[in-house]
């Protein structure tokens, strides 16, 4: 990679991280669409998102976690979530985020992001996603393709990732 093209990822980065600090503000539900699927988050400042990771990058479930900014939006378009029953914003949904993190307790139905996410703003967990699903089967193959399509892309890259480590090790032994 050329050193111009690490300064312009940097300035890239930079700029992700700026535009996340100035539009969003603290406790904002955050929404980024996935293959087949929409991830949640909670905007906690500095660049930081809380969500529950669940099985948005394999297929472990993951617990809640903070991360960053660019980790939570993996390269999609973030938006902002309007919550009509919202009863807590700023930094008492914060607060709420923060009060389960490390909580490990994932369940796709019944217990995912956007419940997290809808727990955090409106004091009681609920998802569209799941509903959809429930009322509509074609809403829901669509979702299980898209998973299983952004799974497998996964598992390549992570396979491709390796195979670079393992030779950059035999290079250097």
């Amino acid at each position: 990679m050329s050193l111009e093209l690490q300064l312009a990822d940097a300035e890239t980065a930079q700029a992700v991280r700026d535009a996340a600090q100035a539009e969003f503000a603290l406790g904002a539900h955050l929404v980024t669409q996935r293959a087949g699927y929409s991830h949640h988050g909670i905007y906690v400042g500095n660049g930081k998102v809380i969500h529950y990771s669940g099985l948005c990058t394999s297929l472990h479930r993951g617990p809640v976690e903070e991360v960053t900014f660019e980790r939570f939006a993996a390269g999609h378009l973030v938006f902002i979530a309007q919550d009509q029953q919202a009863r807590y914003a700023g930094i008492e949904a914060v607060e709420r985020a923060r009060s389960r993190l490390g909580e490990n307790d994932y369940r796709l139905l019944t217990n995912n992001c956007e419940h997290f996410c809808t727990w955090c703003v409106c004091g009681k967990g609920r998802s569209e996603q799941v509903r959809a699903c429930v009322t509509h089967p074609a809403v829901a193959a669509r979702a299980v393709m898209g998973m299983c399509r952004a799974l497998i892309a996964a598992r390549r890259a992570a396979r491709r990732q390796y195979a670079q480590c393992a030779a950059c090790a035999l290079q250097a032994a």
